[in-house]
């Protein structure tokens, strides 16, 4: 399974001014601006460390979710949420030629934290031999940052501030999660309940 980001997000809604309050930034100088692109770094990657930890992608954007068999025929759980539309479904041979489906044909089940990928009719599509199927669809929970859900949007801001302040201290170099960000992200944690599972 591969999921591929198609379209990152737009500097236009990211929280620059945002973070720059969390951060306690002076502000009124002519060199306001100065730190932009790289306070705009730090937030990208605490966006990508959230949504890496949580499945839930924040800002809306387009995906290619690329898989070479299903688990199961019947459905298949989609590798991030919220799904918001399923846009195109190709079956590529091994010499990469295409052939499209009709998306009309593939639903998804609505779930905050496993949408499941489905046929109208019948069962997904078999891939091609030694082939694969691309997904394109388009995921996440906000348009703009102030679309995003309050938890989320402080853990980024959280995230962020812990990477710009020990932005110098190598012995950081393994990484590690601030406990305040763990706590606000724990309800997105998948629950695994069943014969001998835990959650």
């Amino acid at each position: 399974m591969i999921l591929i980001e198609v379209n990152q997000v737009a500097a236009a809604v990211l929280p620059v001014s945002q973070f720059k309050q969390h951060l306690r930034l002076g502000t009124g100088f002519a060199e306001d601006s100065a730190q932009d692109d790289v306070l705009e770094g730090y937030i990208r990657a605490a966006l990508a460390a959230i949504e890496g930890r949580t499945g839930q992608a924040i800002y809306q954007r387009d995906f290619i979710w690329t898989v070479q068999g299903w688990a199961k025929a019947e459905a298949q759980a989609f590798p991030l949420a919220p799904v918001r539309l399923i846009q195109q479904v190709t079956l590529v041979d091994k010499q990469g030629a295409r052939v499209s489906e009709d998306p009309g044909d593939y639903t998804f089940d609505e779930d905050v934290f496993a949408p499941k990928f489905r046929a109208l009719k019948g069962k997904l599509p078999e891939p091609p031999a030694d082939g694969k199927i691309e997904v394109l669809v388009t995921a996440g929970a906000a348009l703009n940052w102030g679309e995003v859900p309050p938890d989320l949007a402080q853990a980024v801001l959280l995230m962020a501030s812990h990477y710009y302040e020990y932005r110098n201290d190598v012995a950081l170099g393994k990484g590690c999660t601030p406990f305040g960000v763990t706590a606000l992200l724990e309800r997105y944690r998948p629950m695994r309940i069943g014969l001998g599972g835990r959650s």
